[in-house]
Parts: structure tokens; C-alpha cells; sequence
């Protein structure tokens, strides 16, 4: 048996995982699907101060109540960006192995809107400001996202109903690392592109922790939310891992 975190994206809570998780627990796995502060059930929390940090802290305060160790920390999007390295960072001692889905992590110093071109920092940035009180990022049209792929229309009516818009300063807060998790082991599941982009991608400075031999990737062709798209799929590598 493994125990598994799952920490989603932007705009999403605990509840996007719940066909992956019905199938890892299927499986005989430990699975703990993470809710972060201010979205899924807990939206009613957010506020404009709630940032990277607290998003860090939710999942650790899951660690330690929950009492895990040997942990599969698996992030998606954001979460994989900054949030699970810097878990990992700090609490090393409980995690087994980082599982990176269609992301991989940001250097120290790094906010997760730095990931984008200038130009689209900008456009999200007025976004922010003209449709969300200056500190929420509203969800993308998933209908129009959804056409570019084969999709359950459950699934969709789901992301449709329950996505809420992203507290900002989430974006905006640099990521703080020591290097501590640099030392586990990593998986990085690929929807958007393949291996070997993504050991090239390792070239630039924003991507250098995408090198090395600690890493091991998986190729899984579908949009950027495999967790709607591929469920199964996405199970199955997970239980692998």
C-alpha cells in the first residue's frame, strides 16, 4: 500500500480528483485529496491575504494531522509548480517521492505568474483587476478549453459548477526552497508535450530543476486537467509510482 497527497490547481479543490482517487483506494492505496484554503469547500475562506504560504501550510498541516509518512506528493499545475516542492522542502522526513502532473517546479524566488510571457502576465493581471476585485483570478471557459479534446460531459458540467476563482496572491508570492527536496525522487507526467522536450526544456534557468537523474517522466497525451480527461490513465501511472 502507498499513501498518496493529491494537491490540484488553480481553481480547483479536492473534489478533482475523486475518480483518481476512487481508483487508487481501489486499489488498496492510502489517498488524501487536498482541498487548499479559499477554493472547493473551503472558498468560502478566501480573502486577498491568502497566499503561496498558506497553501504550503495546508498541505503540511495534512502531513502532520494525518500523521503521514512515506509519501507520494503528487501536484498538479500550480501545486507542482511551487506548493509540493516547497512541502517537500520542509518537511522532507515525510515525503517518499514528488509527482509533478503536466508541470514541473519553479527555481526559489520564483511567483508561479512568472511562468508566463510578459505580455500574458499583463492580460491575467488586468483580468485580476477588472473581474476580480483586484485579487481573484476567475476561471478559464471550460466549454471552449473543452472542445480541443474528447470530453465527458460530466466531467465538464463538474468544472463548469464547482471551479472558483484562484486567490491571486497565490500566483504572485515567490516560491522559498532550501534545495532539501532536490534529494527525492520525481516523476513528471506529461500531457502537453514529451520527454524529450521536457529534458531540453531543462536548459533554461526557469526549467534547471527538470534536469538530473532523479527524475523519471511518463508520457500522457490529453489537455492539461488529465484528472477529467484520462482518469484511468492517470491512475494507473500513479499506482506505478
Amino acid at each position: 500500500m502507498t499513501t498518496y497527497v493529491l494537491v490540484p490547481g488553480f481553481w480547483l479543490g479536492g473534489w478533482a480528483w475523486r475518480s483518481v482517487a476512487d481508483d487508487l483506494r481501489a486499489r488498496g492505496h492510502e489517498v488524501h485529496a487536498v482541498t487548499l484554503t479559499g477554493l472547493g469547500d473551503r472558498a468560502h475562506l478566501a480573502r486577498p491575504d491568502v497566499d503561496l504560504d498558506v497553501h504550503v501550510t495546508d498541505v503540511l498541516n495534512v502531513l502532520r494531522y494525518e500523521d503521514l509518512t512515506d509519501v507520494v506528493l503528487v501536484g498538479h499545475s500550480y501545486a507542482g509548480a511551487v506548493v509540493v516542492p516547497a512541502v517537500a522542502d520542509r518537511a522532507p522526513e515525510r515525503v517518499a517521492k514528488l509527482v509533478f502532473v503536466d508541470t514541473g517546479p519553479l527555481p526559489d524566488g520564483t511567483a508561479q505568474c512568472e511562468f508566463d510571457e510578459p505580455d500574458e502576465q499583463a492580460a491575467t493581471a488586468e483580468l485580476v483587476k477588472a473581474h476580480g476585485d483586484g485579487w481573484r483570478l476567475p476561471p478559464p471557459p471550460w466549454e471552449q478549453l473543452a472542445e480541443e479534446v474528447g470530453f465527458d460531459k460530466d466531467a465538464l458540467a463538474a468544472l463548469v459548477e464547482r471551479s472558483v476563482p484562484q486567490p491571486w496572491a497565490t500566483a504572485t508570492t515567490p516560491v522559498t526552497l532550501t534545495g532539501v527536496w532536490e534529494k527525492l525522487p520525481r516523476l513528471g507526467i506529461l500531457c502537453g508535450f514529451t520527454e524529450e522536450q521536457a529534458r531540453a526544456m531543462a536548459a533554461a534557468p526557469m526549467f534547471r530543476h527538470m534536469a538530473g537523474d532523479r527524475w523519471e517522466f511518463a508520457e500522457l497525451p490529453t489537455w492539461h486537467w488529465p484528472m477529467f480527461s484520462r482518469p484511468a490513465d492517470l491512475a494507473e501511472i500513479l499506482h506505478g509510482a
